[in-house]
């Protein structure tokens, strides 16, 4: 009887988090619609392309507001069962308000593992494709930097425009570069090729360099380095162009080698890894939360405050979480306690709160 009554429970919950995904869905296909329109109606192209991008990209939104959306469901559920009386069939039956709401907790447990093994890599091939696709529209702004499987793209502001390609970047040297000068017709008055150049700052040192000058005959210059100035370094570059939301959970795992070859930083790489880590954790909890707000003794007289209060709670948390996320990549606090100092304040607040749920 236990296992039907917990898959019962399961299977209502469970109903109720895909019918909050489908609405927020919704929410989030006509909110990003207008931001992809916005981009793309000065290449008239219709309204195709920005739908298109728009379903792209919708995955990776249900990835990063999965906590909000289990909290959602939850306080859903628990409102459910007390207005329709199931909790009190369901006590009947010796299920207490602890053992339903570990029960649901850790089913949203399982599914943060799911979205970790399952979604993730739908959502990282996704945002990749995403962001091609809007790289390839992108090149006519002041200033952008792509990458592919061809090498790194930069355009710089400025006069004259430089465009410069490279093959990679490997410890601060961009390998087999080549920077194109263009006046205001968009026509190349010179090109400059090198082996490598030390980006590490914005003064770019080229080593070596051959240099095509096209002001009425062609000159051929060879000196054994120039300064280039140009609104990048590698840091920048690399924050810009190594965008982690494109490596699955299990690819950082099973490739994180291999990835810090192609140029990723192992800092950032295990900041990710450490982001993935806390989702089952951060599910779990979010379940809890919702229960304190809703099954406490208060909740047939302030339906309405409790639930304004604890939607703020939850928002404040998830925005807490960026935060500390922000202090741990720009190493104001150490990564994994940036990571983890969050769901550990949640613990506690859900342990002390936990003992405020109405058994009666």
């Amino acid at each position: 009887m236990n296992k039907i009554l917990n898959n019962y429970i399961i299977f209502n919950y469970l109903k109720i988090v895909l019918n909050t995904i489908l609405i927020f869905l919704c929410l989030g296909v006509i909110l990003n619609l207008f931001e992809e329109i916005e981009f793309f109606k000065k290449f008239q192209i219709g309204f195709s392309l920005p739908i298109f991008v728009t379903l792209l990209y919708l995955p990776n939104l249900i990835l990063k507001l999965a906590p909000f959306l289990i909290f959602i469901s939850a306080m859903w559920y628990f409102r459910s069962i007390n207005i329709n009386k199931d909790l009190l069939s369901l006590k009947i039956f010796g299920y207490s308000n602890w053992k339903i709401v570990l029960l649901l907790a850790s089913s949203a447990a399982i599914l943060g593992i799911l979205f970790l093994l399952m979604l993730s890599p739908i959502t990282s091939s996704l945002i990749k494709y995403y962001e091609e696709i809007k790289a390839e529209y992108s090149r006519d702004i002041d200033h952008l930097v792509s990458v592919n499987k061809n090498g790194v793209w930069i355009k710089t502001s400025g006069s004259p425009t430089k465009i410069i390609t490279g093959k990679k970047i490997i410890a601060n040297q961009l390998i087999d570069l080549t920077v194109y000068e263009l006046d205001d017709e968009n026509k190349i008055i010179s090109r400059i090729e090198s082996k490598r150049a030390d980006i590490a700052n914005y003064n770019w040192i080229i080593d070596k360099p051959i240099i095509y000058k096209f002001k009425g005959e062609v000159k051929k210059e060879f000196k054994s380095k120039i300064i280039l100035e140009t609104d990048y370094n590698a840091e920048k570059i690399q924050s810009l162009l190594k965008n982690t939301d494109t490596i699955s959970f299990l690819d950082l795992i099973t490739k994180y080698n291999l990835l810090i070859q192609k140029g990723y930083g192992e800092s950032t790489l295990n900041h990710k890894i450490h982001s993935y880590l806390t989702l089952p954790f951060f599910l779990f909890l979010m379940v809890i939360l919702a229960s304190i707000f809703t099954l406490t003794p208060a909740i047939n007289t302030q339906n309405v405050k409790l639930s304004f209060i604890a939607i703020i709670t939850c928002v404040v948390t998830y925005y807490l979480n960026d935060l500390s996320l922000v202090l741990g990549k720009t190493n104001r606090v150490p990564m994994v306690l940036a990571i983890w100092i969050p769901i550990l304040s949640l613990s506690l607040f859900c342990g002390i709160g936990v003992l405020q749920i109405n058994e009666k």
